[in-house]
């Protein structure tokens, strides 16, 4: 293996960690804003921030890091693991942009102008649910890709 492809896996790995870690940190987050409602609003910011700058760049960059990865290691993007992970990585960024993080901006809106308890809440937070399970299963599948590379 060359150095520059263990470089470009170094960092991919790295990337991967800082997205799929900052995501798991969201439950946590939410948890907490939940138990404690007066927390509610500091709670949703921390997670659209960390979700802004540091989980959506890193899931951005994975891209251009697999793919040098694939041409310097002379596979093909048709080898069907890679293919299935290009496309649900797509699918994952597309969730993520026009679902979550719409949702989740709903949800801190619906709770600063109504208050956390509200029906408002409620149901923007009912749908951010609803896309950040879609959104784990379909990063998930990556890894298990990735990790696996099926024939």
């Amino acid at each position: 293996m060359s150095y520059a492809y263990l470089a470009l896996k170094l960092l991919h790995i790295l990337l991967a960690i800082a997205a799929v870690g900052a995501n798991f940190t969201y439950g946590v987050w939410i948890f907490r804003a939940r138990k404690y409602p007066a927390f509610a609003p500091i709670a949703l910011r921390g997670v659209k921030l960390i979700d802004d700058r540091i989980a959506n760049p890193a899931y951005l960059l994975l891209l251009p890091t697999g793919a040098a990865m694939v041409w310097i290691a002379g596979y093909s993007f048709s080898t069907r693991w890679i293919a299935w992970a290009m496309a649900l990585w797509a699918l994952a960024v597309l969730l993520g942009y026009l679902g979550y993080t719409p949702s989740l901006a709903r949800e801190i809106q619906a709770i600063e102008a109504h208050g956390p308890d509200s029906p408002e809440a409620a149901a923007a937070a009912k749908r951010g649910a609803v896309f950040s399970a879609i959104l784990g299963i379909v990063i998930l599948a990556i890894v298990v890709l990735m990790v696996f590379k099926p024939a």
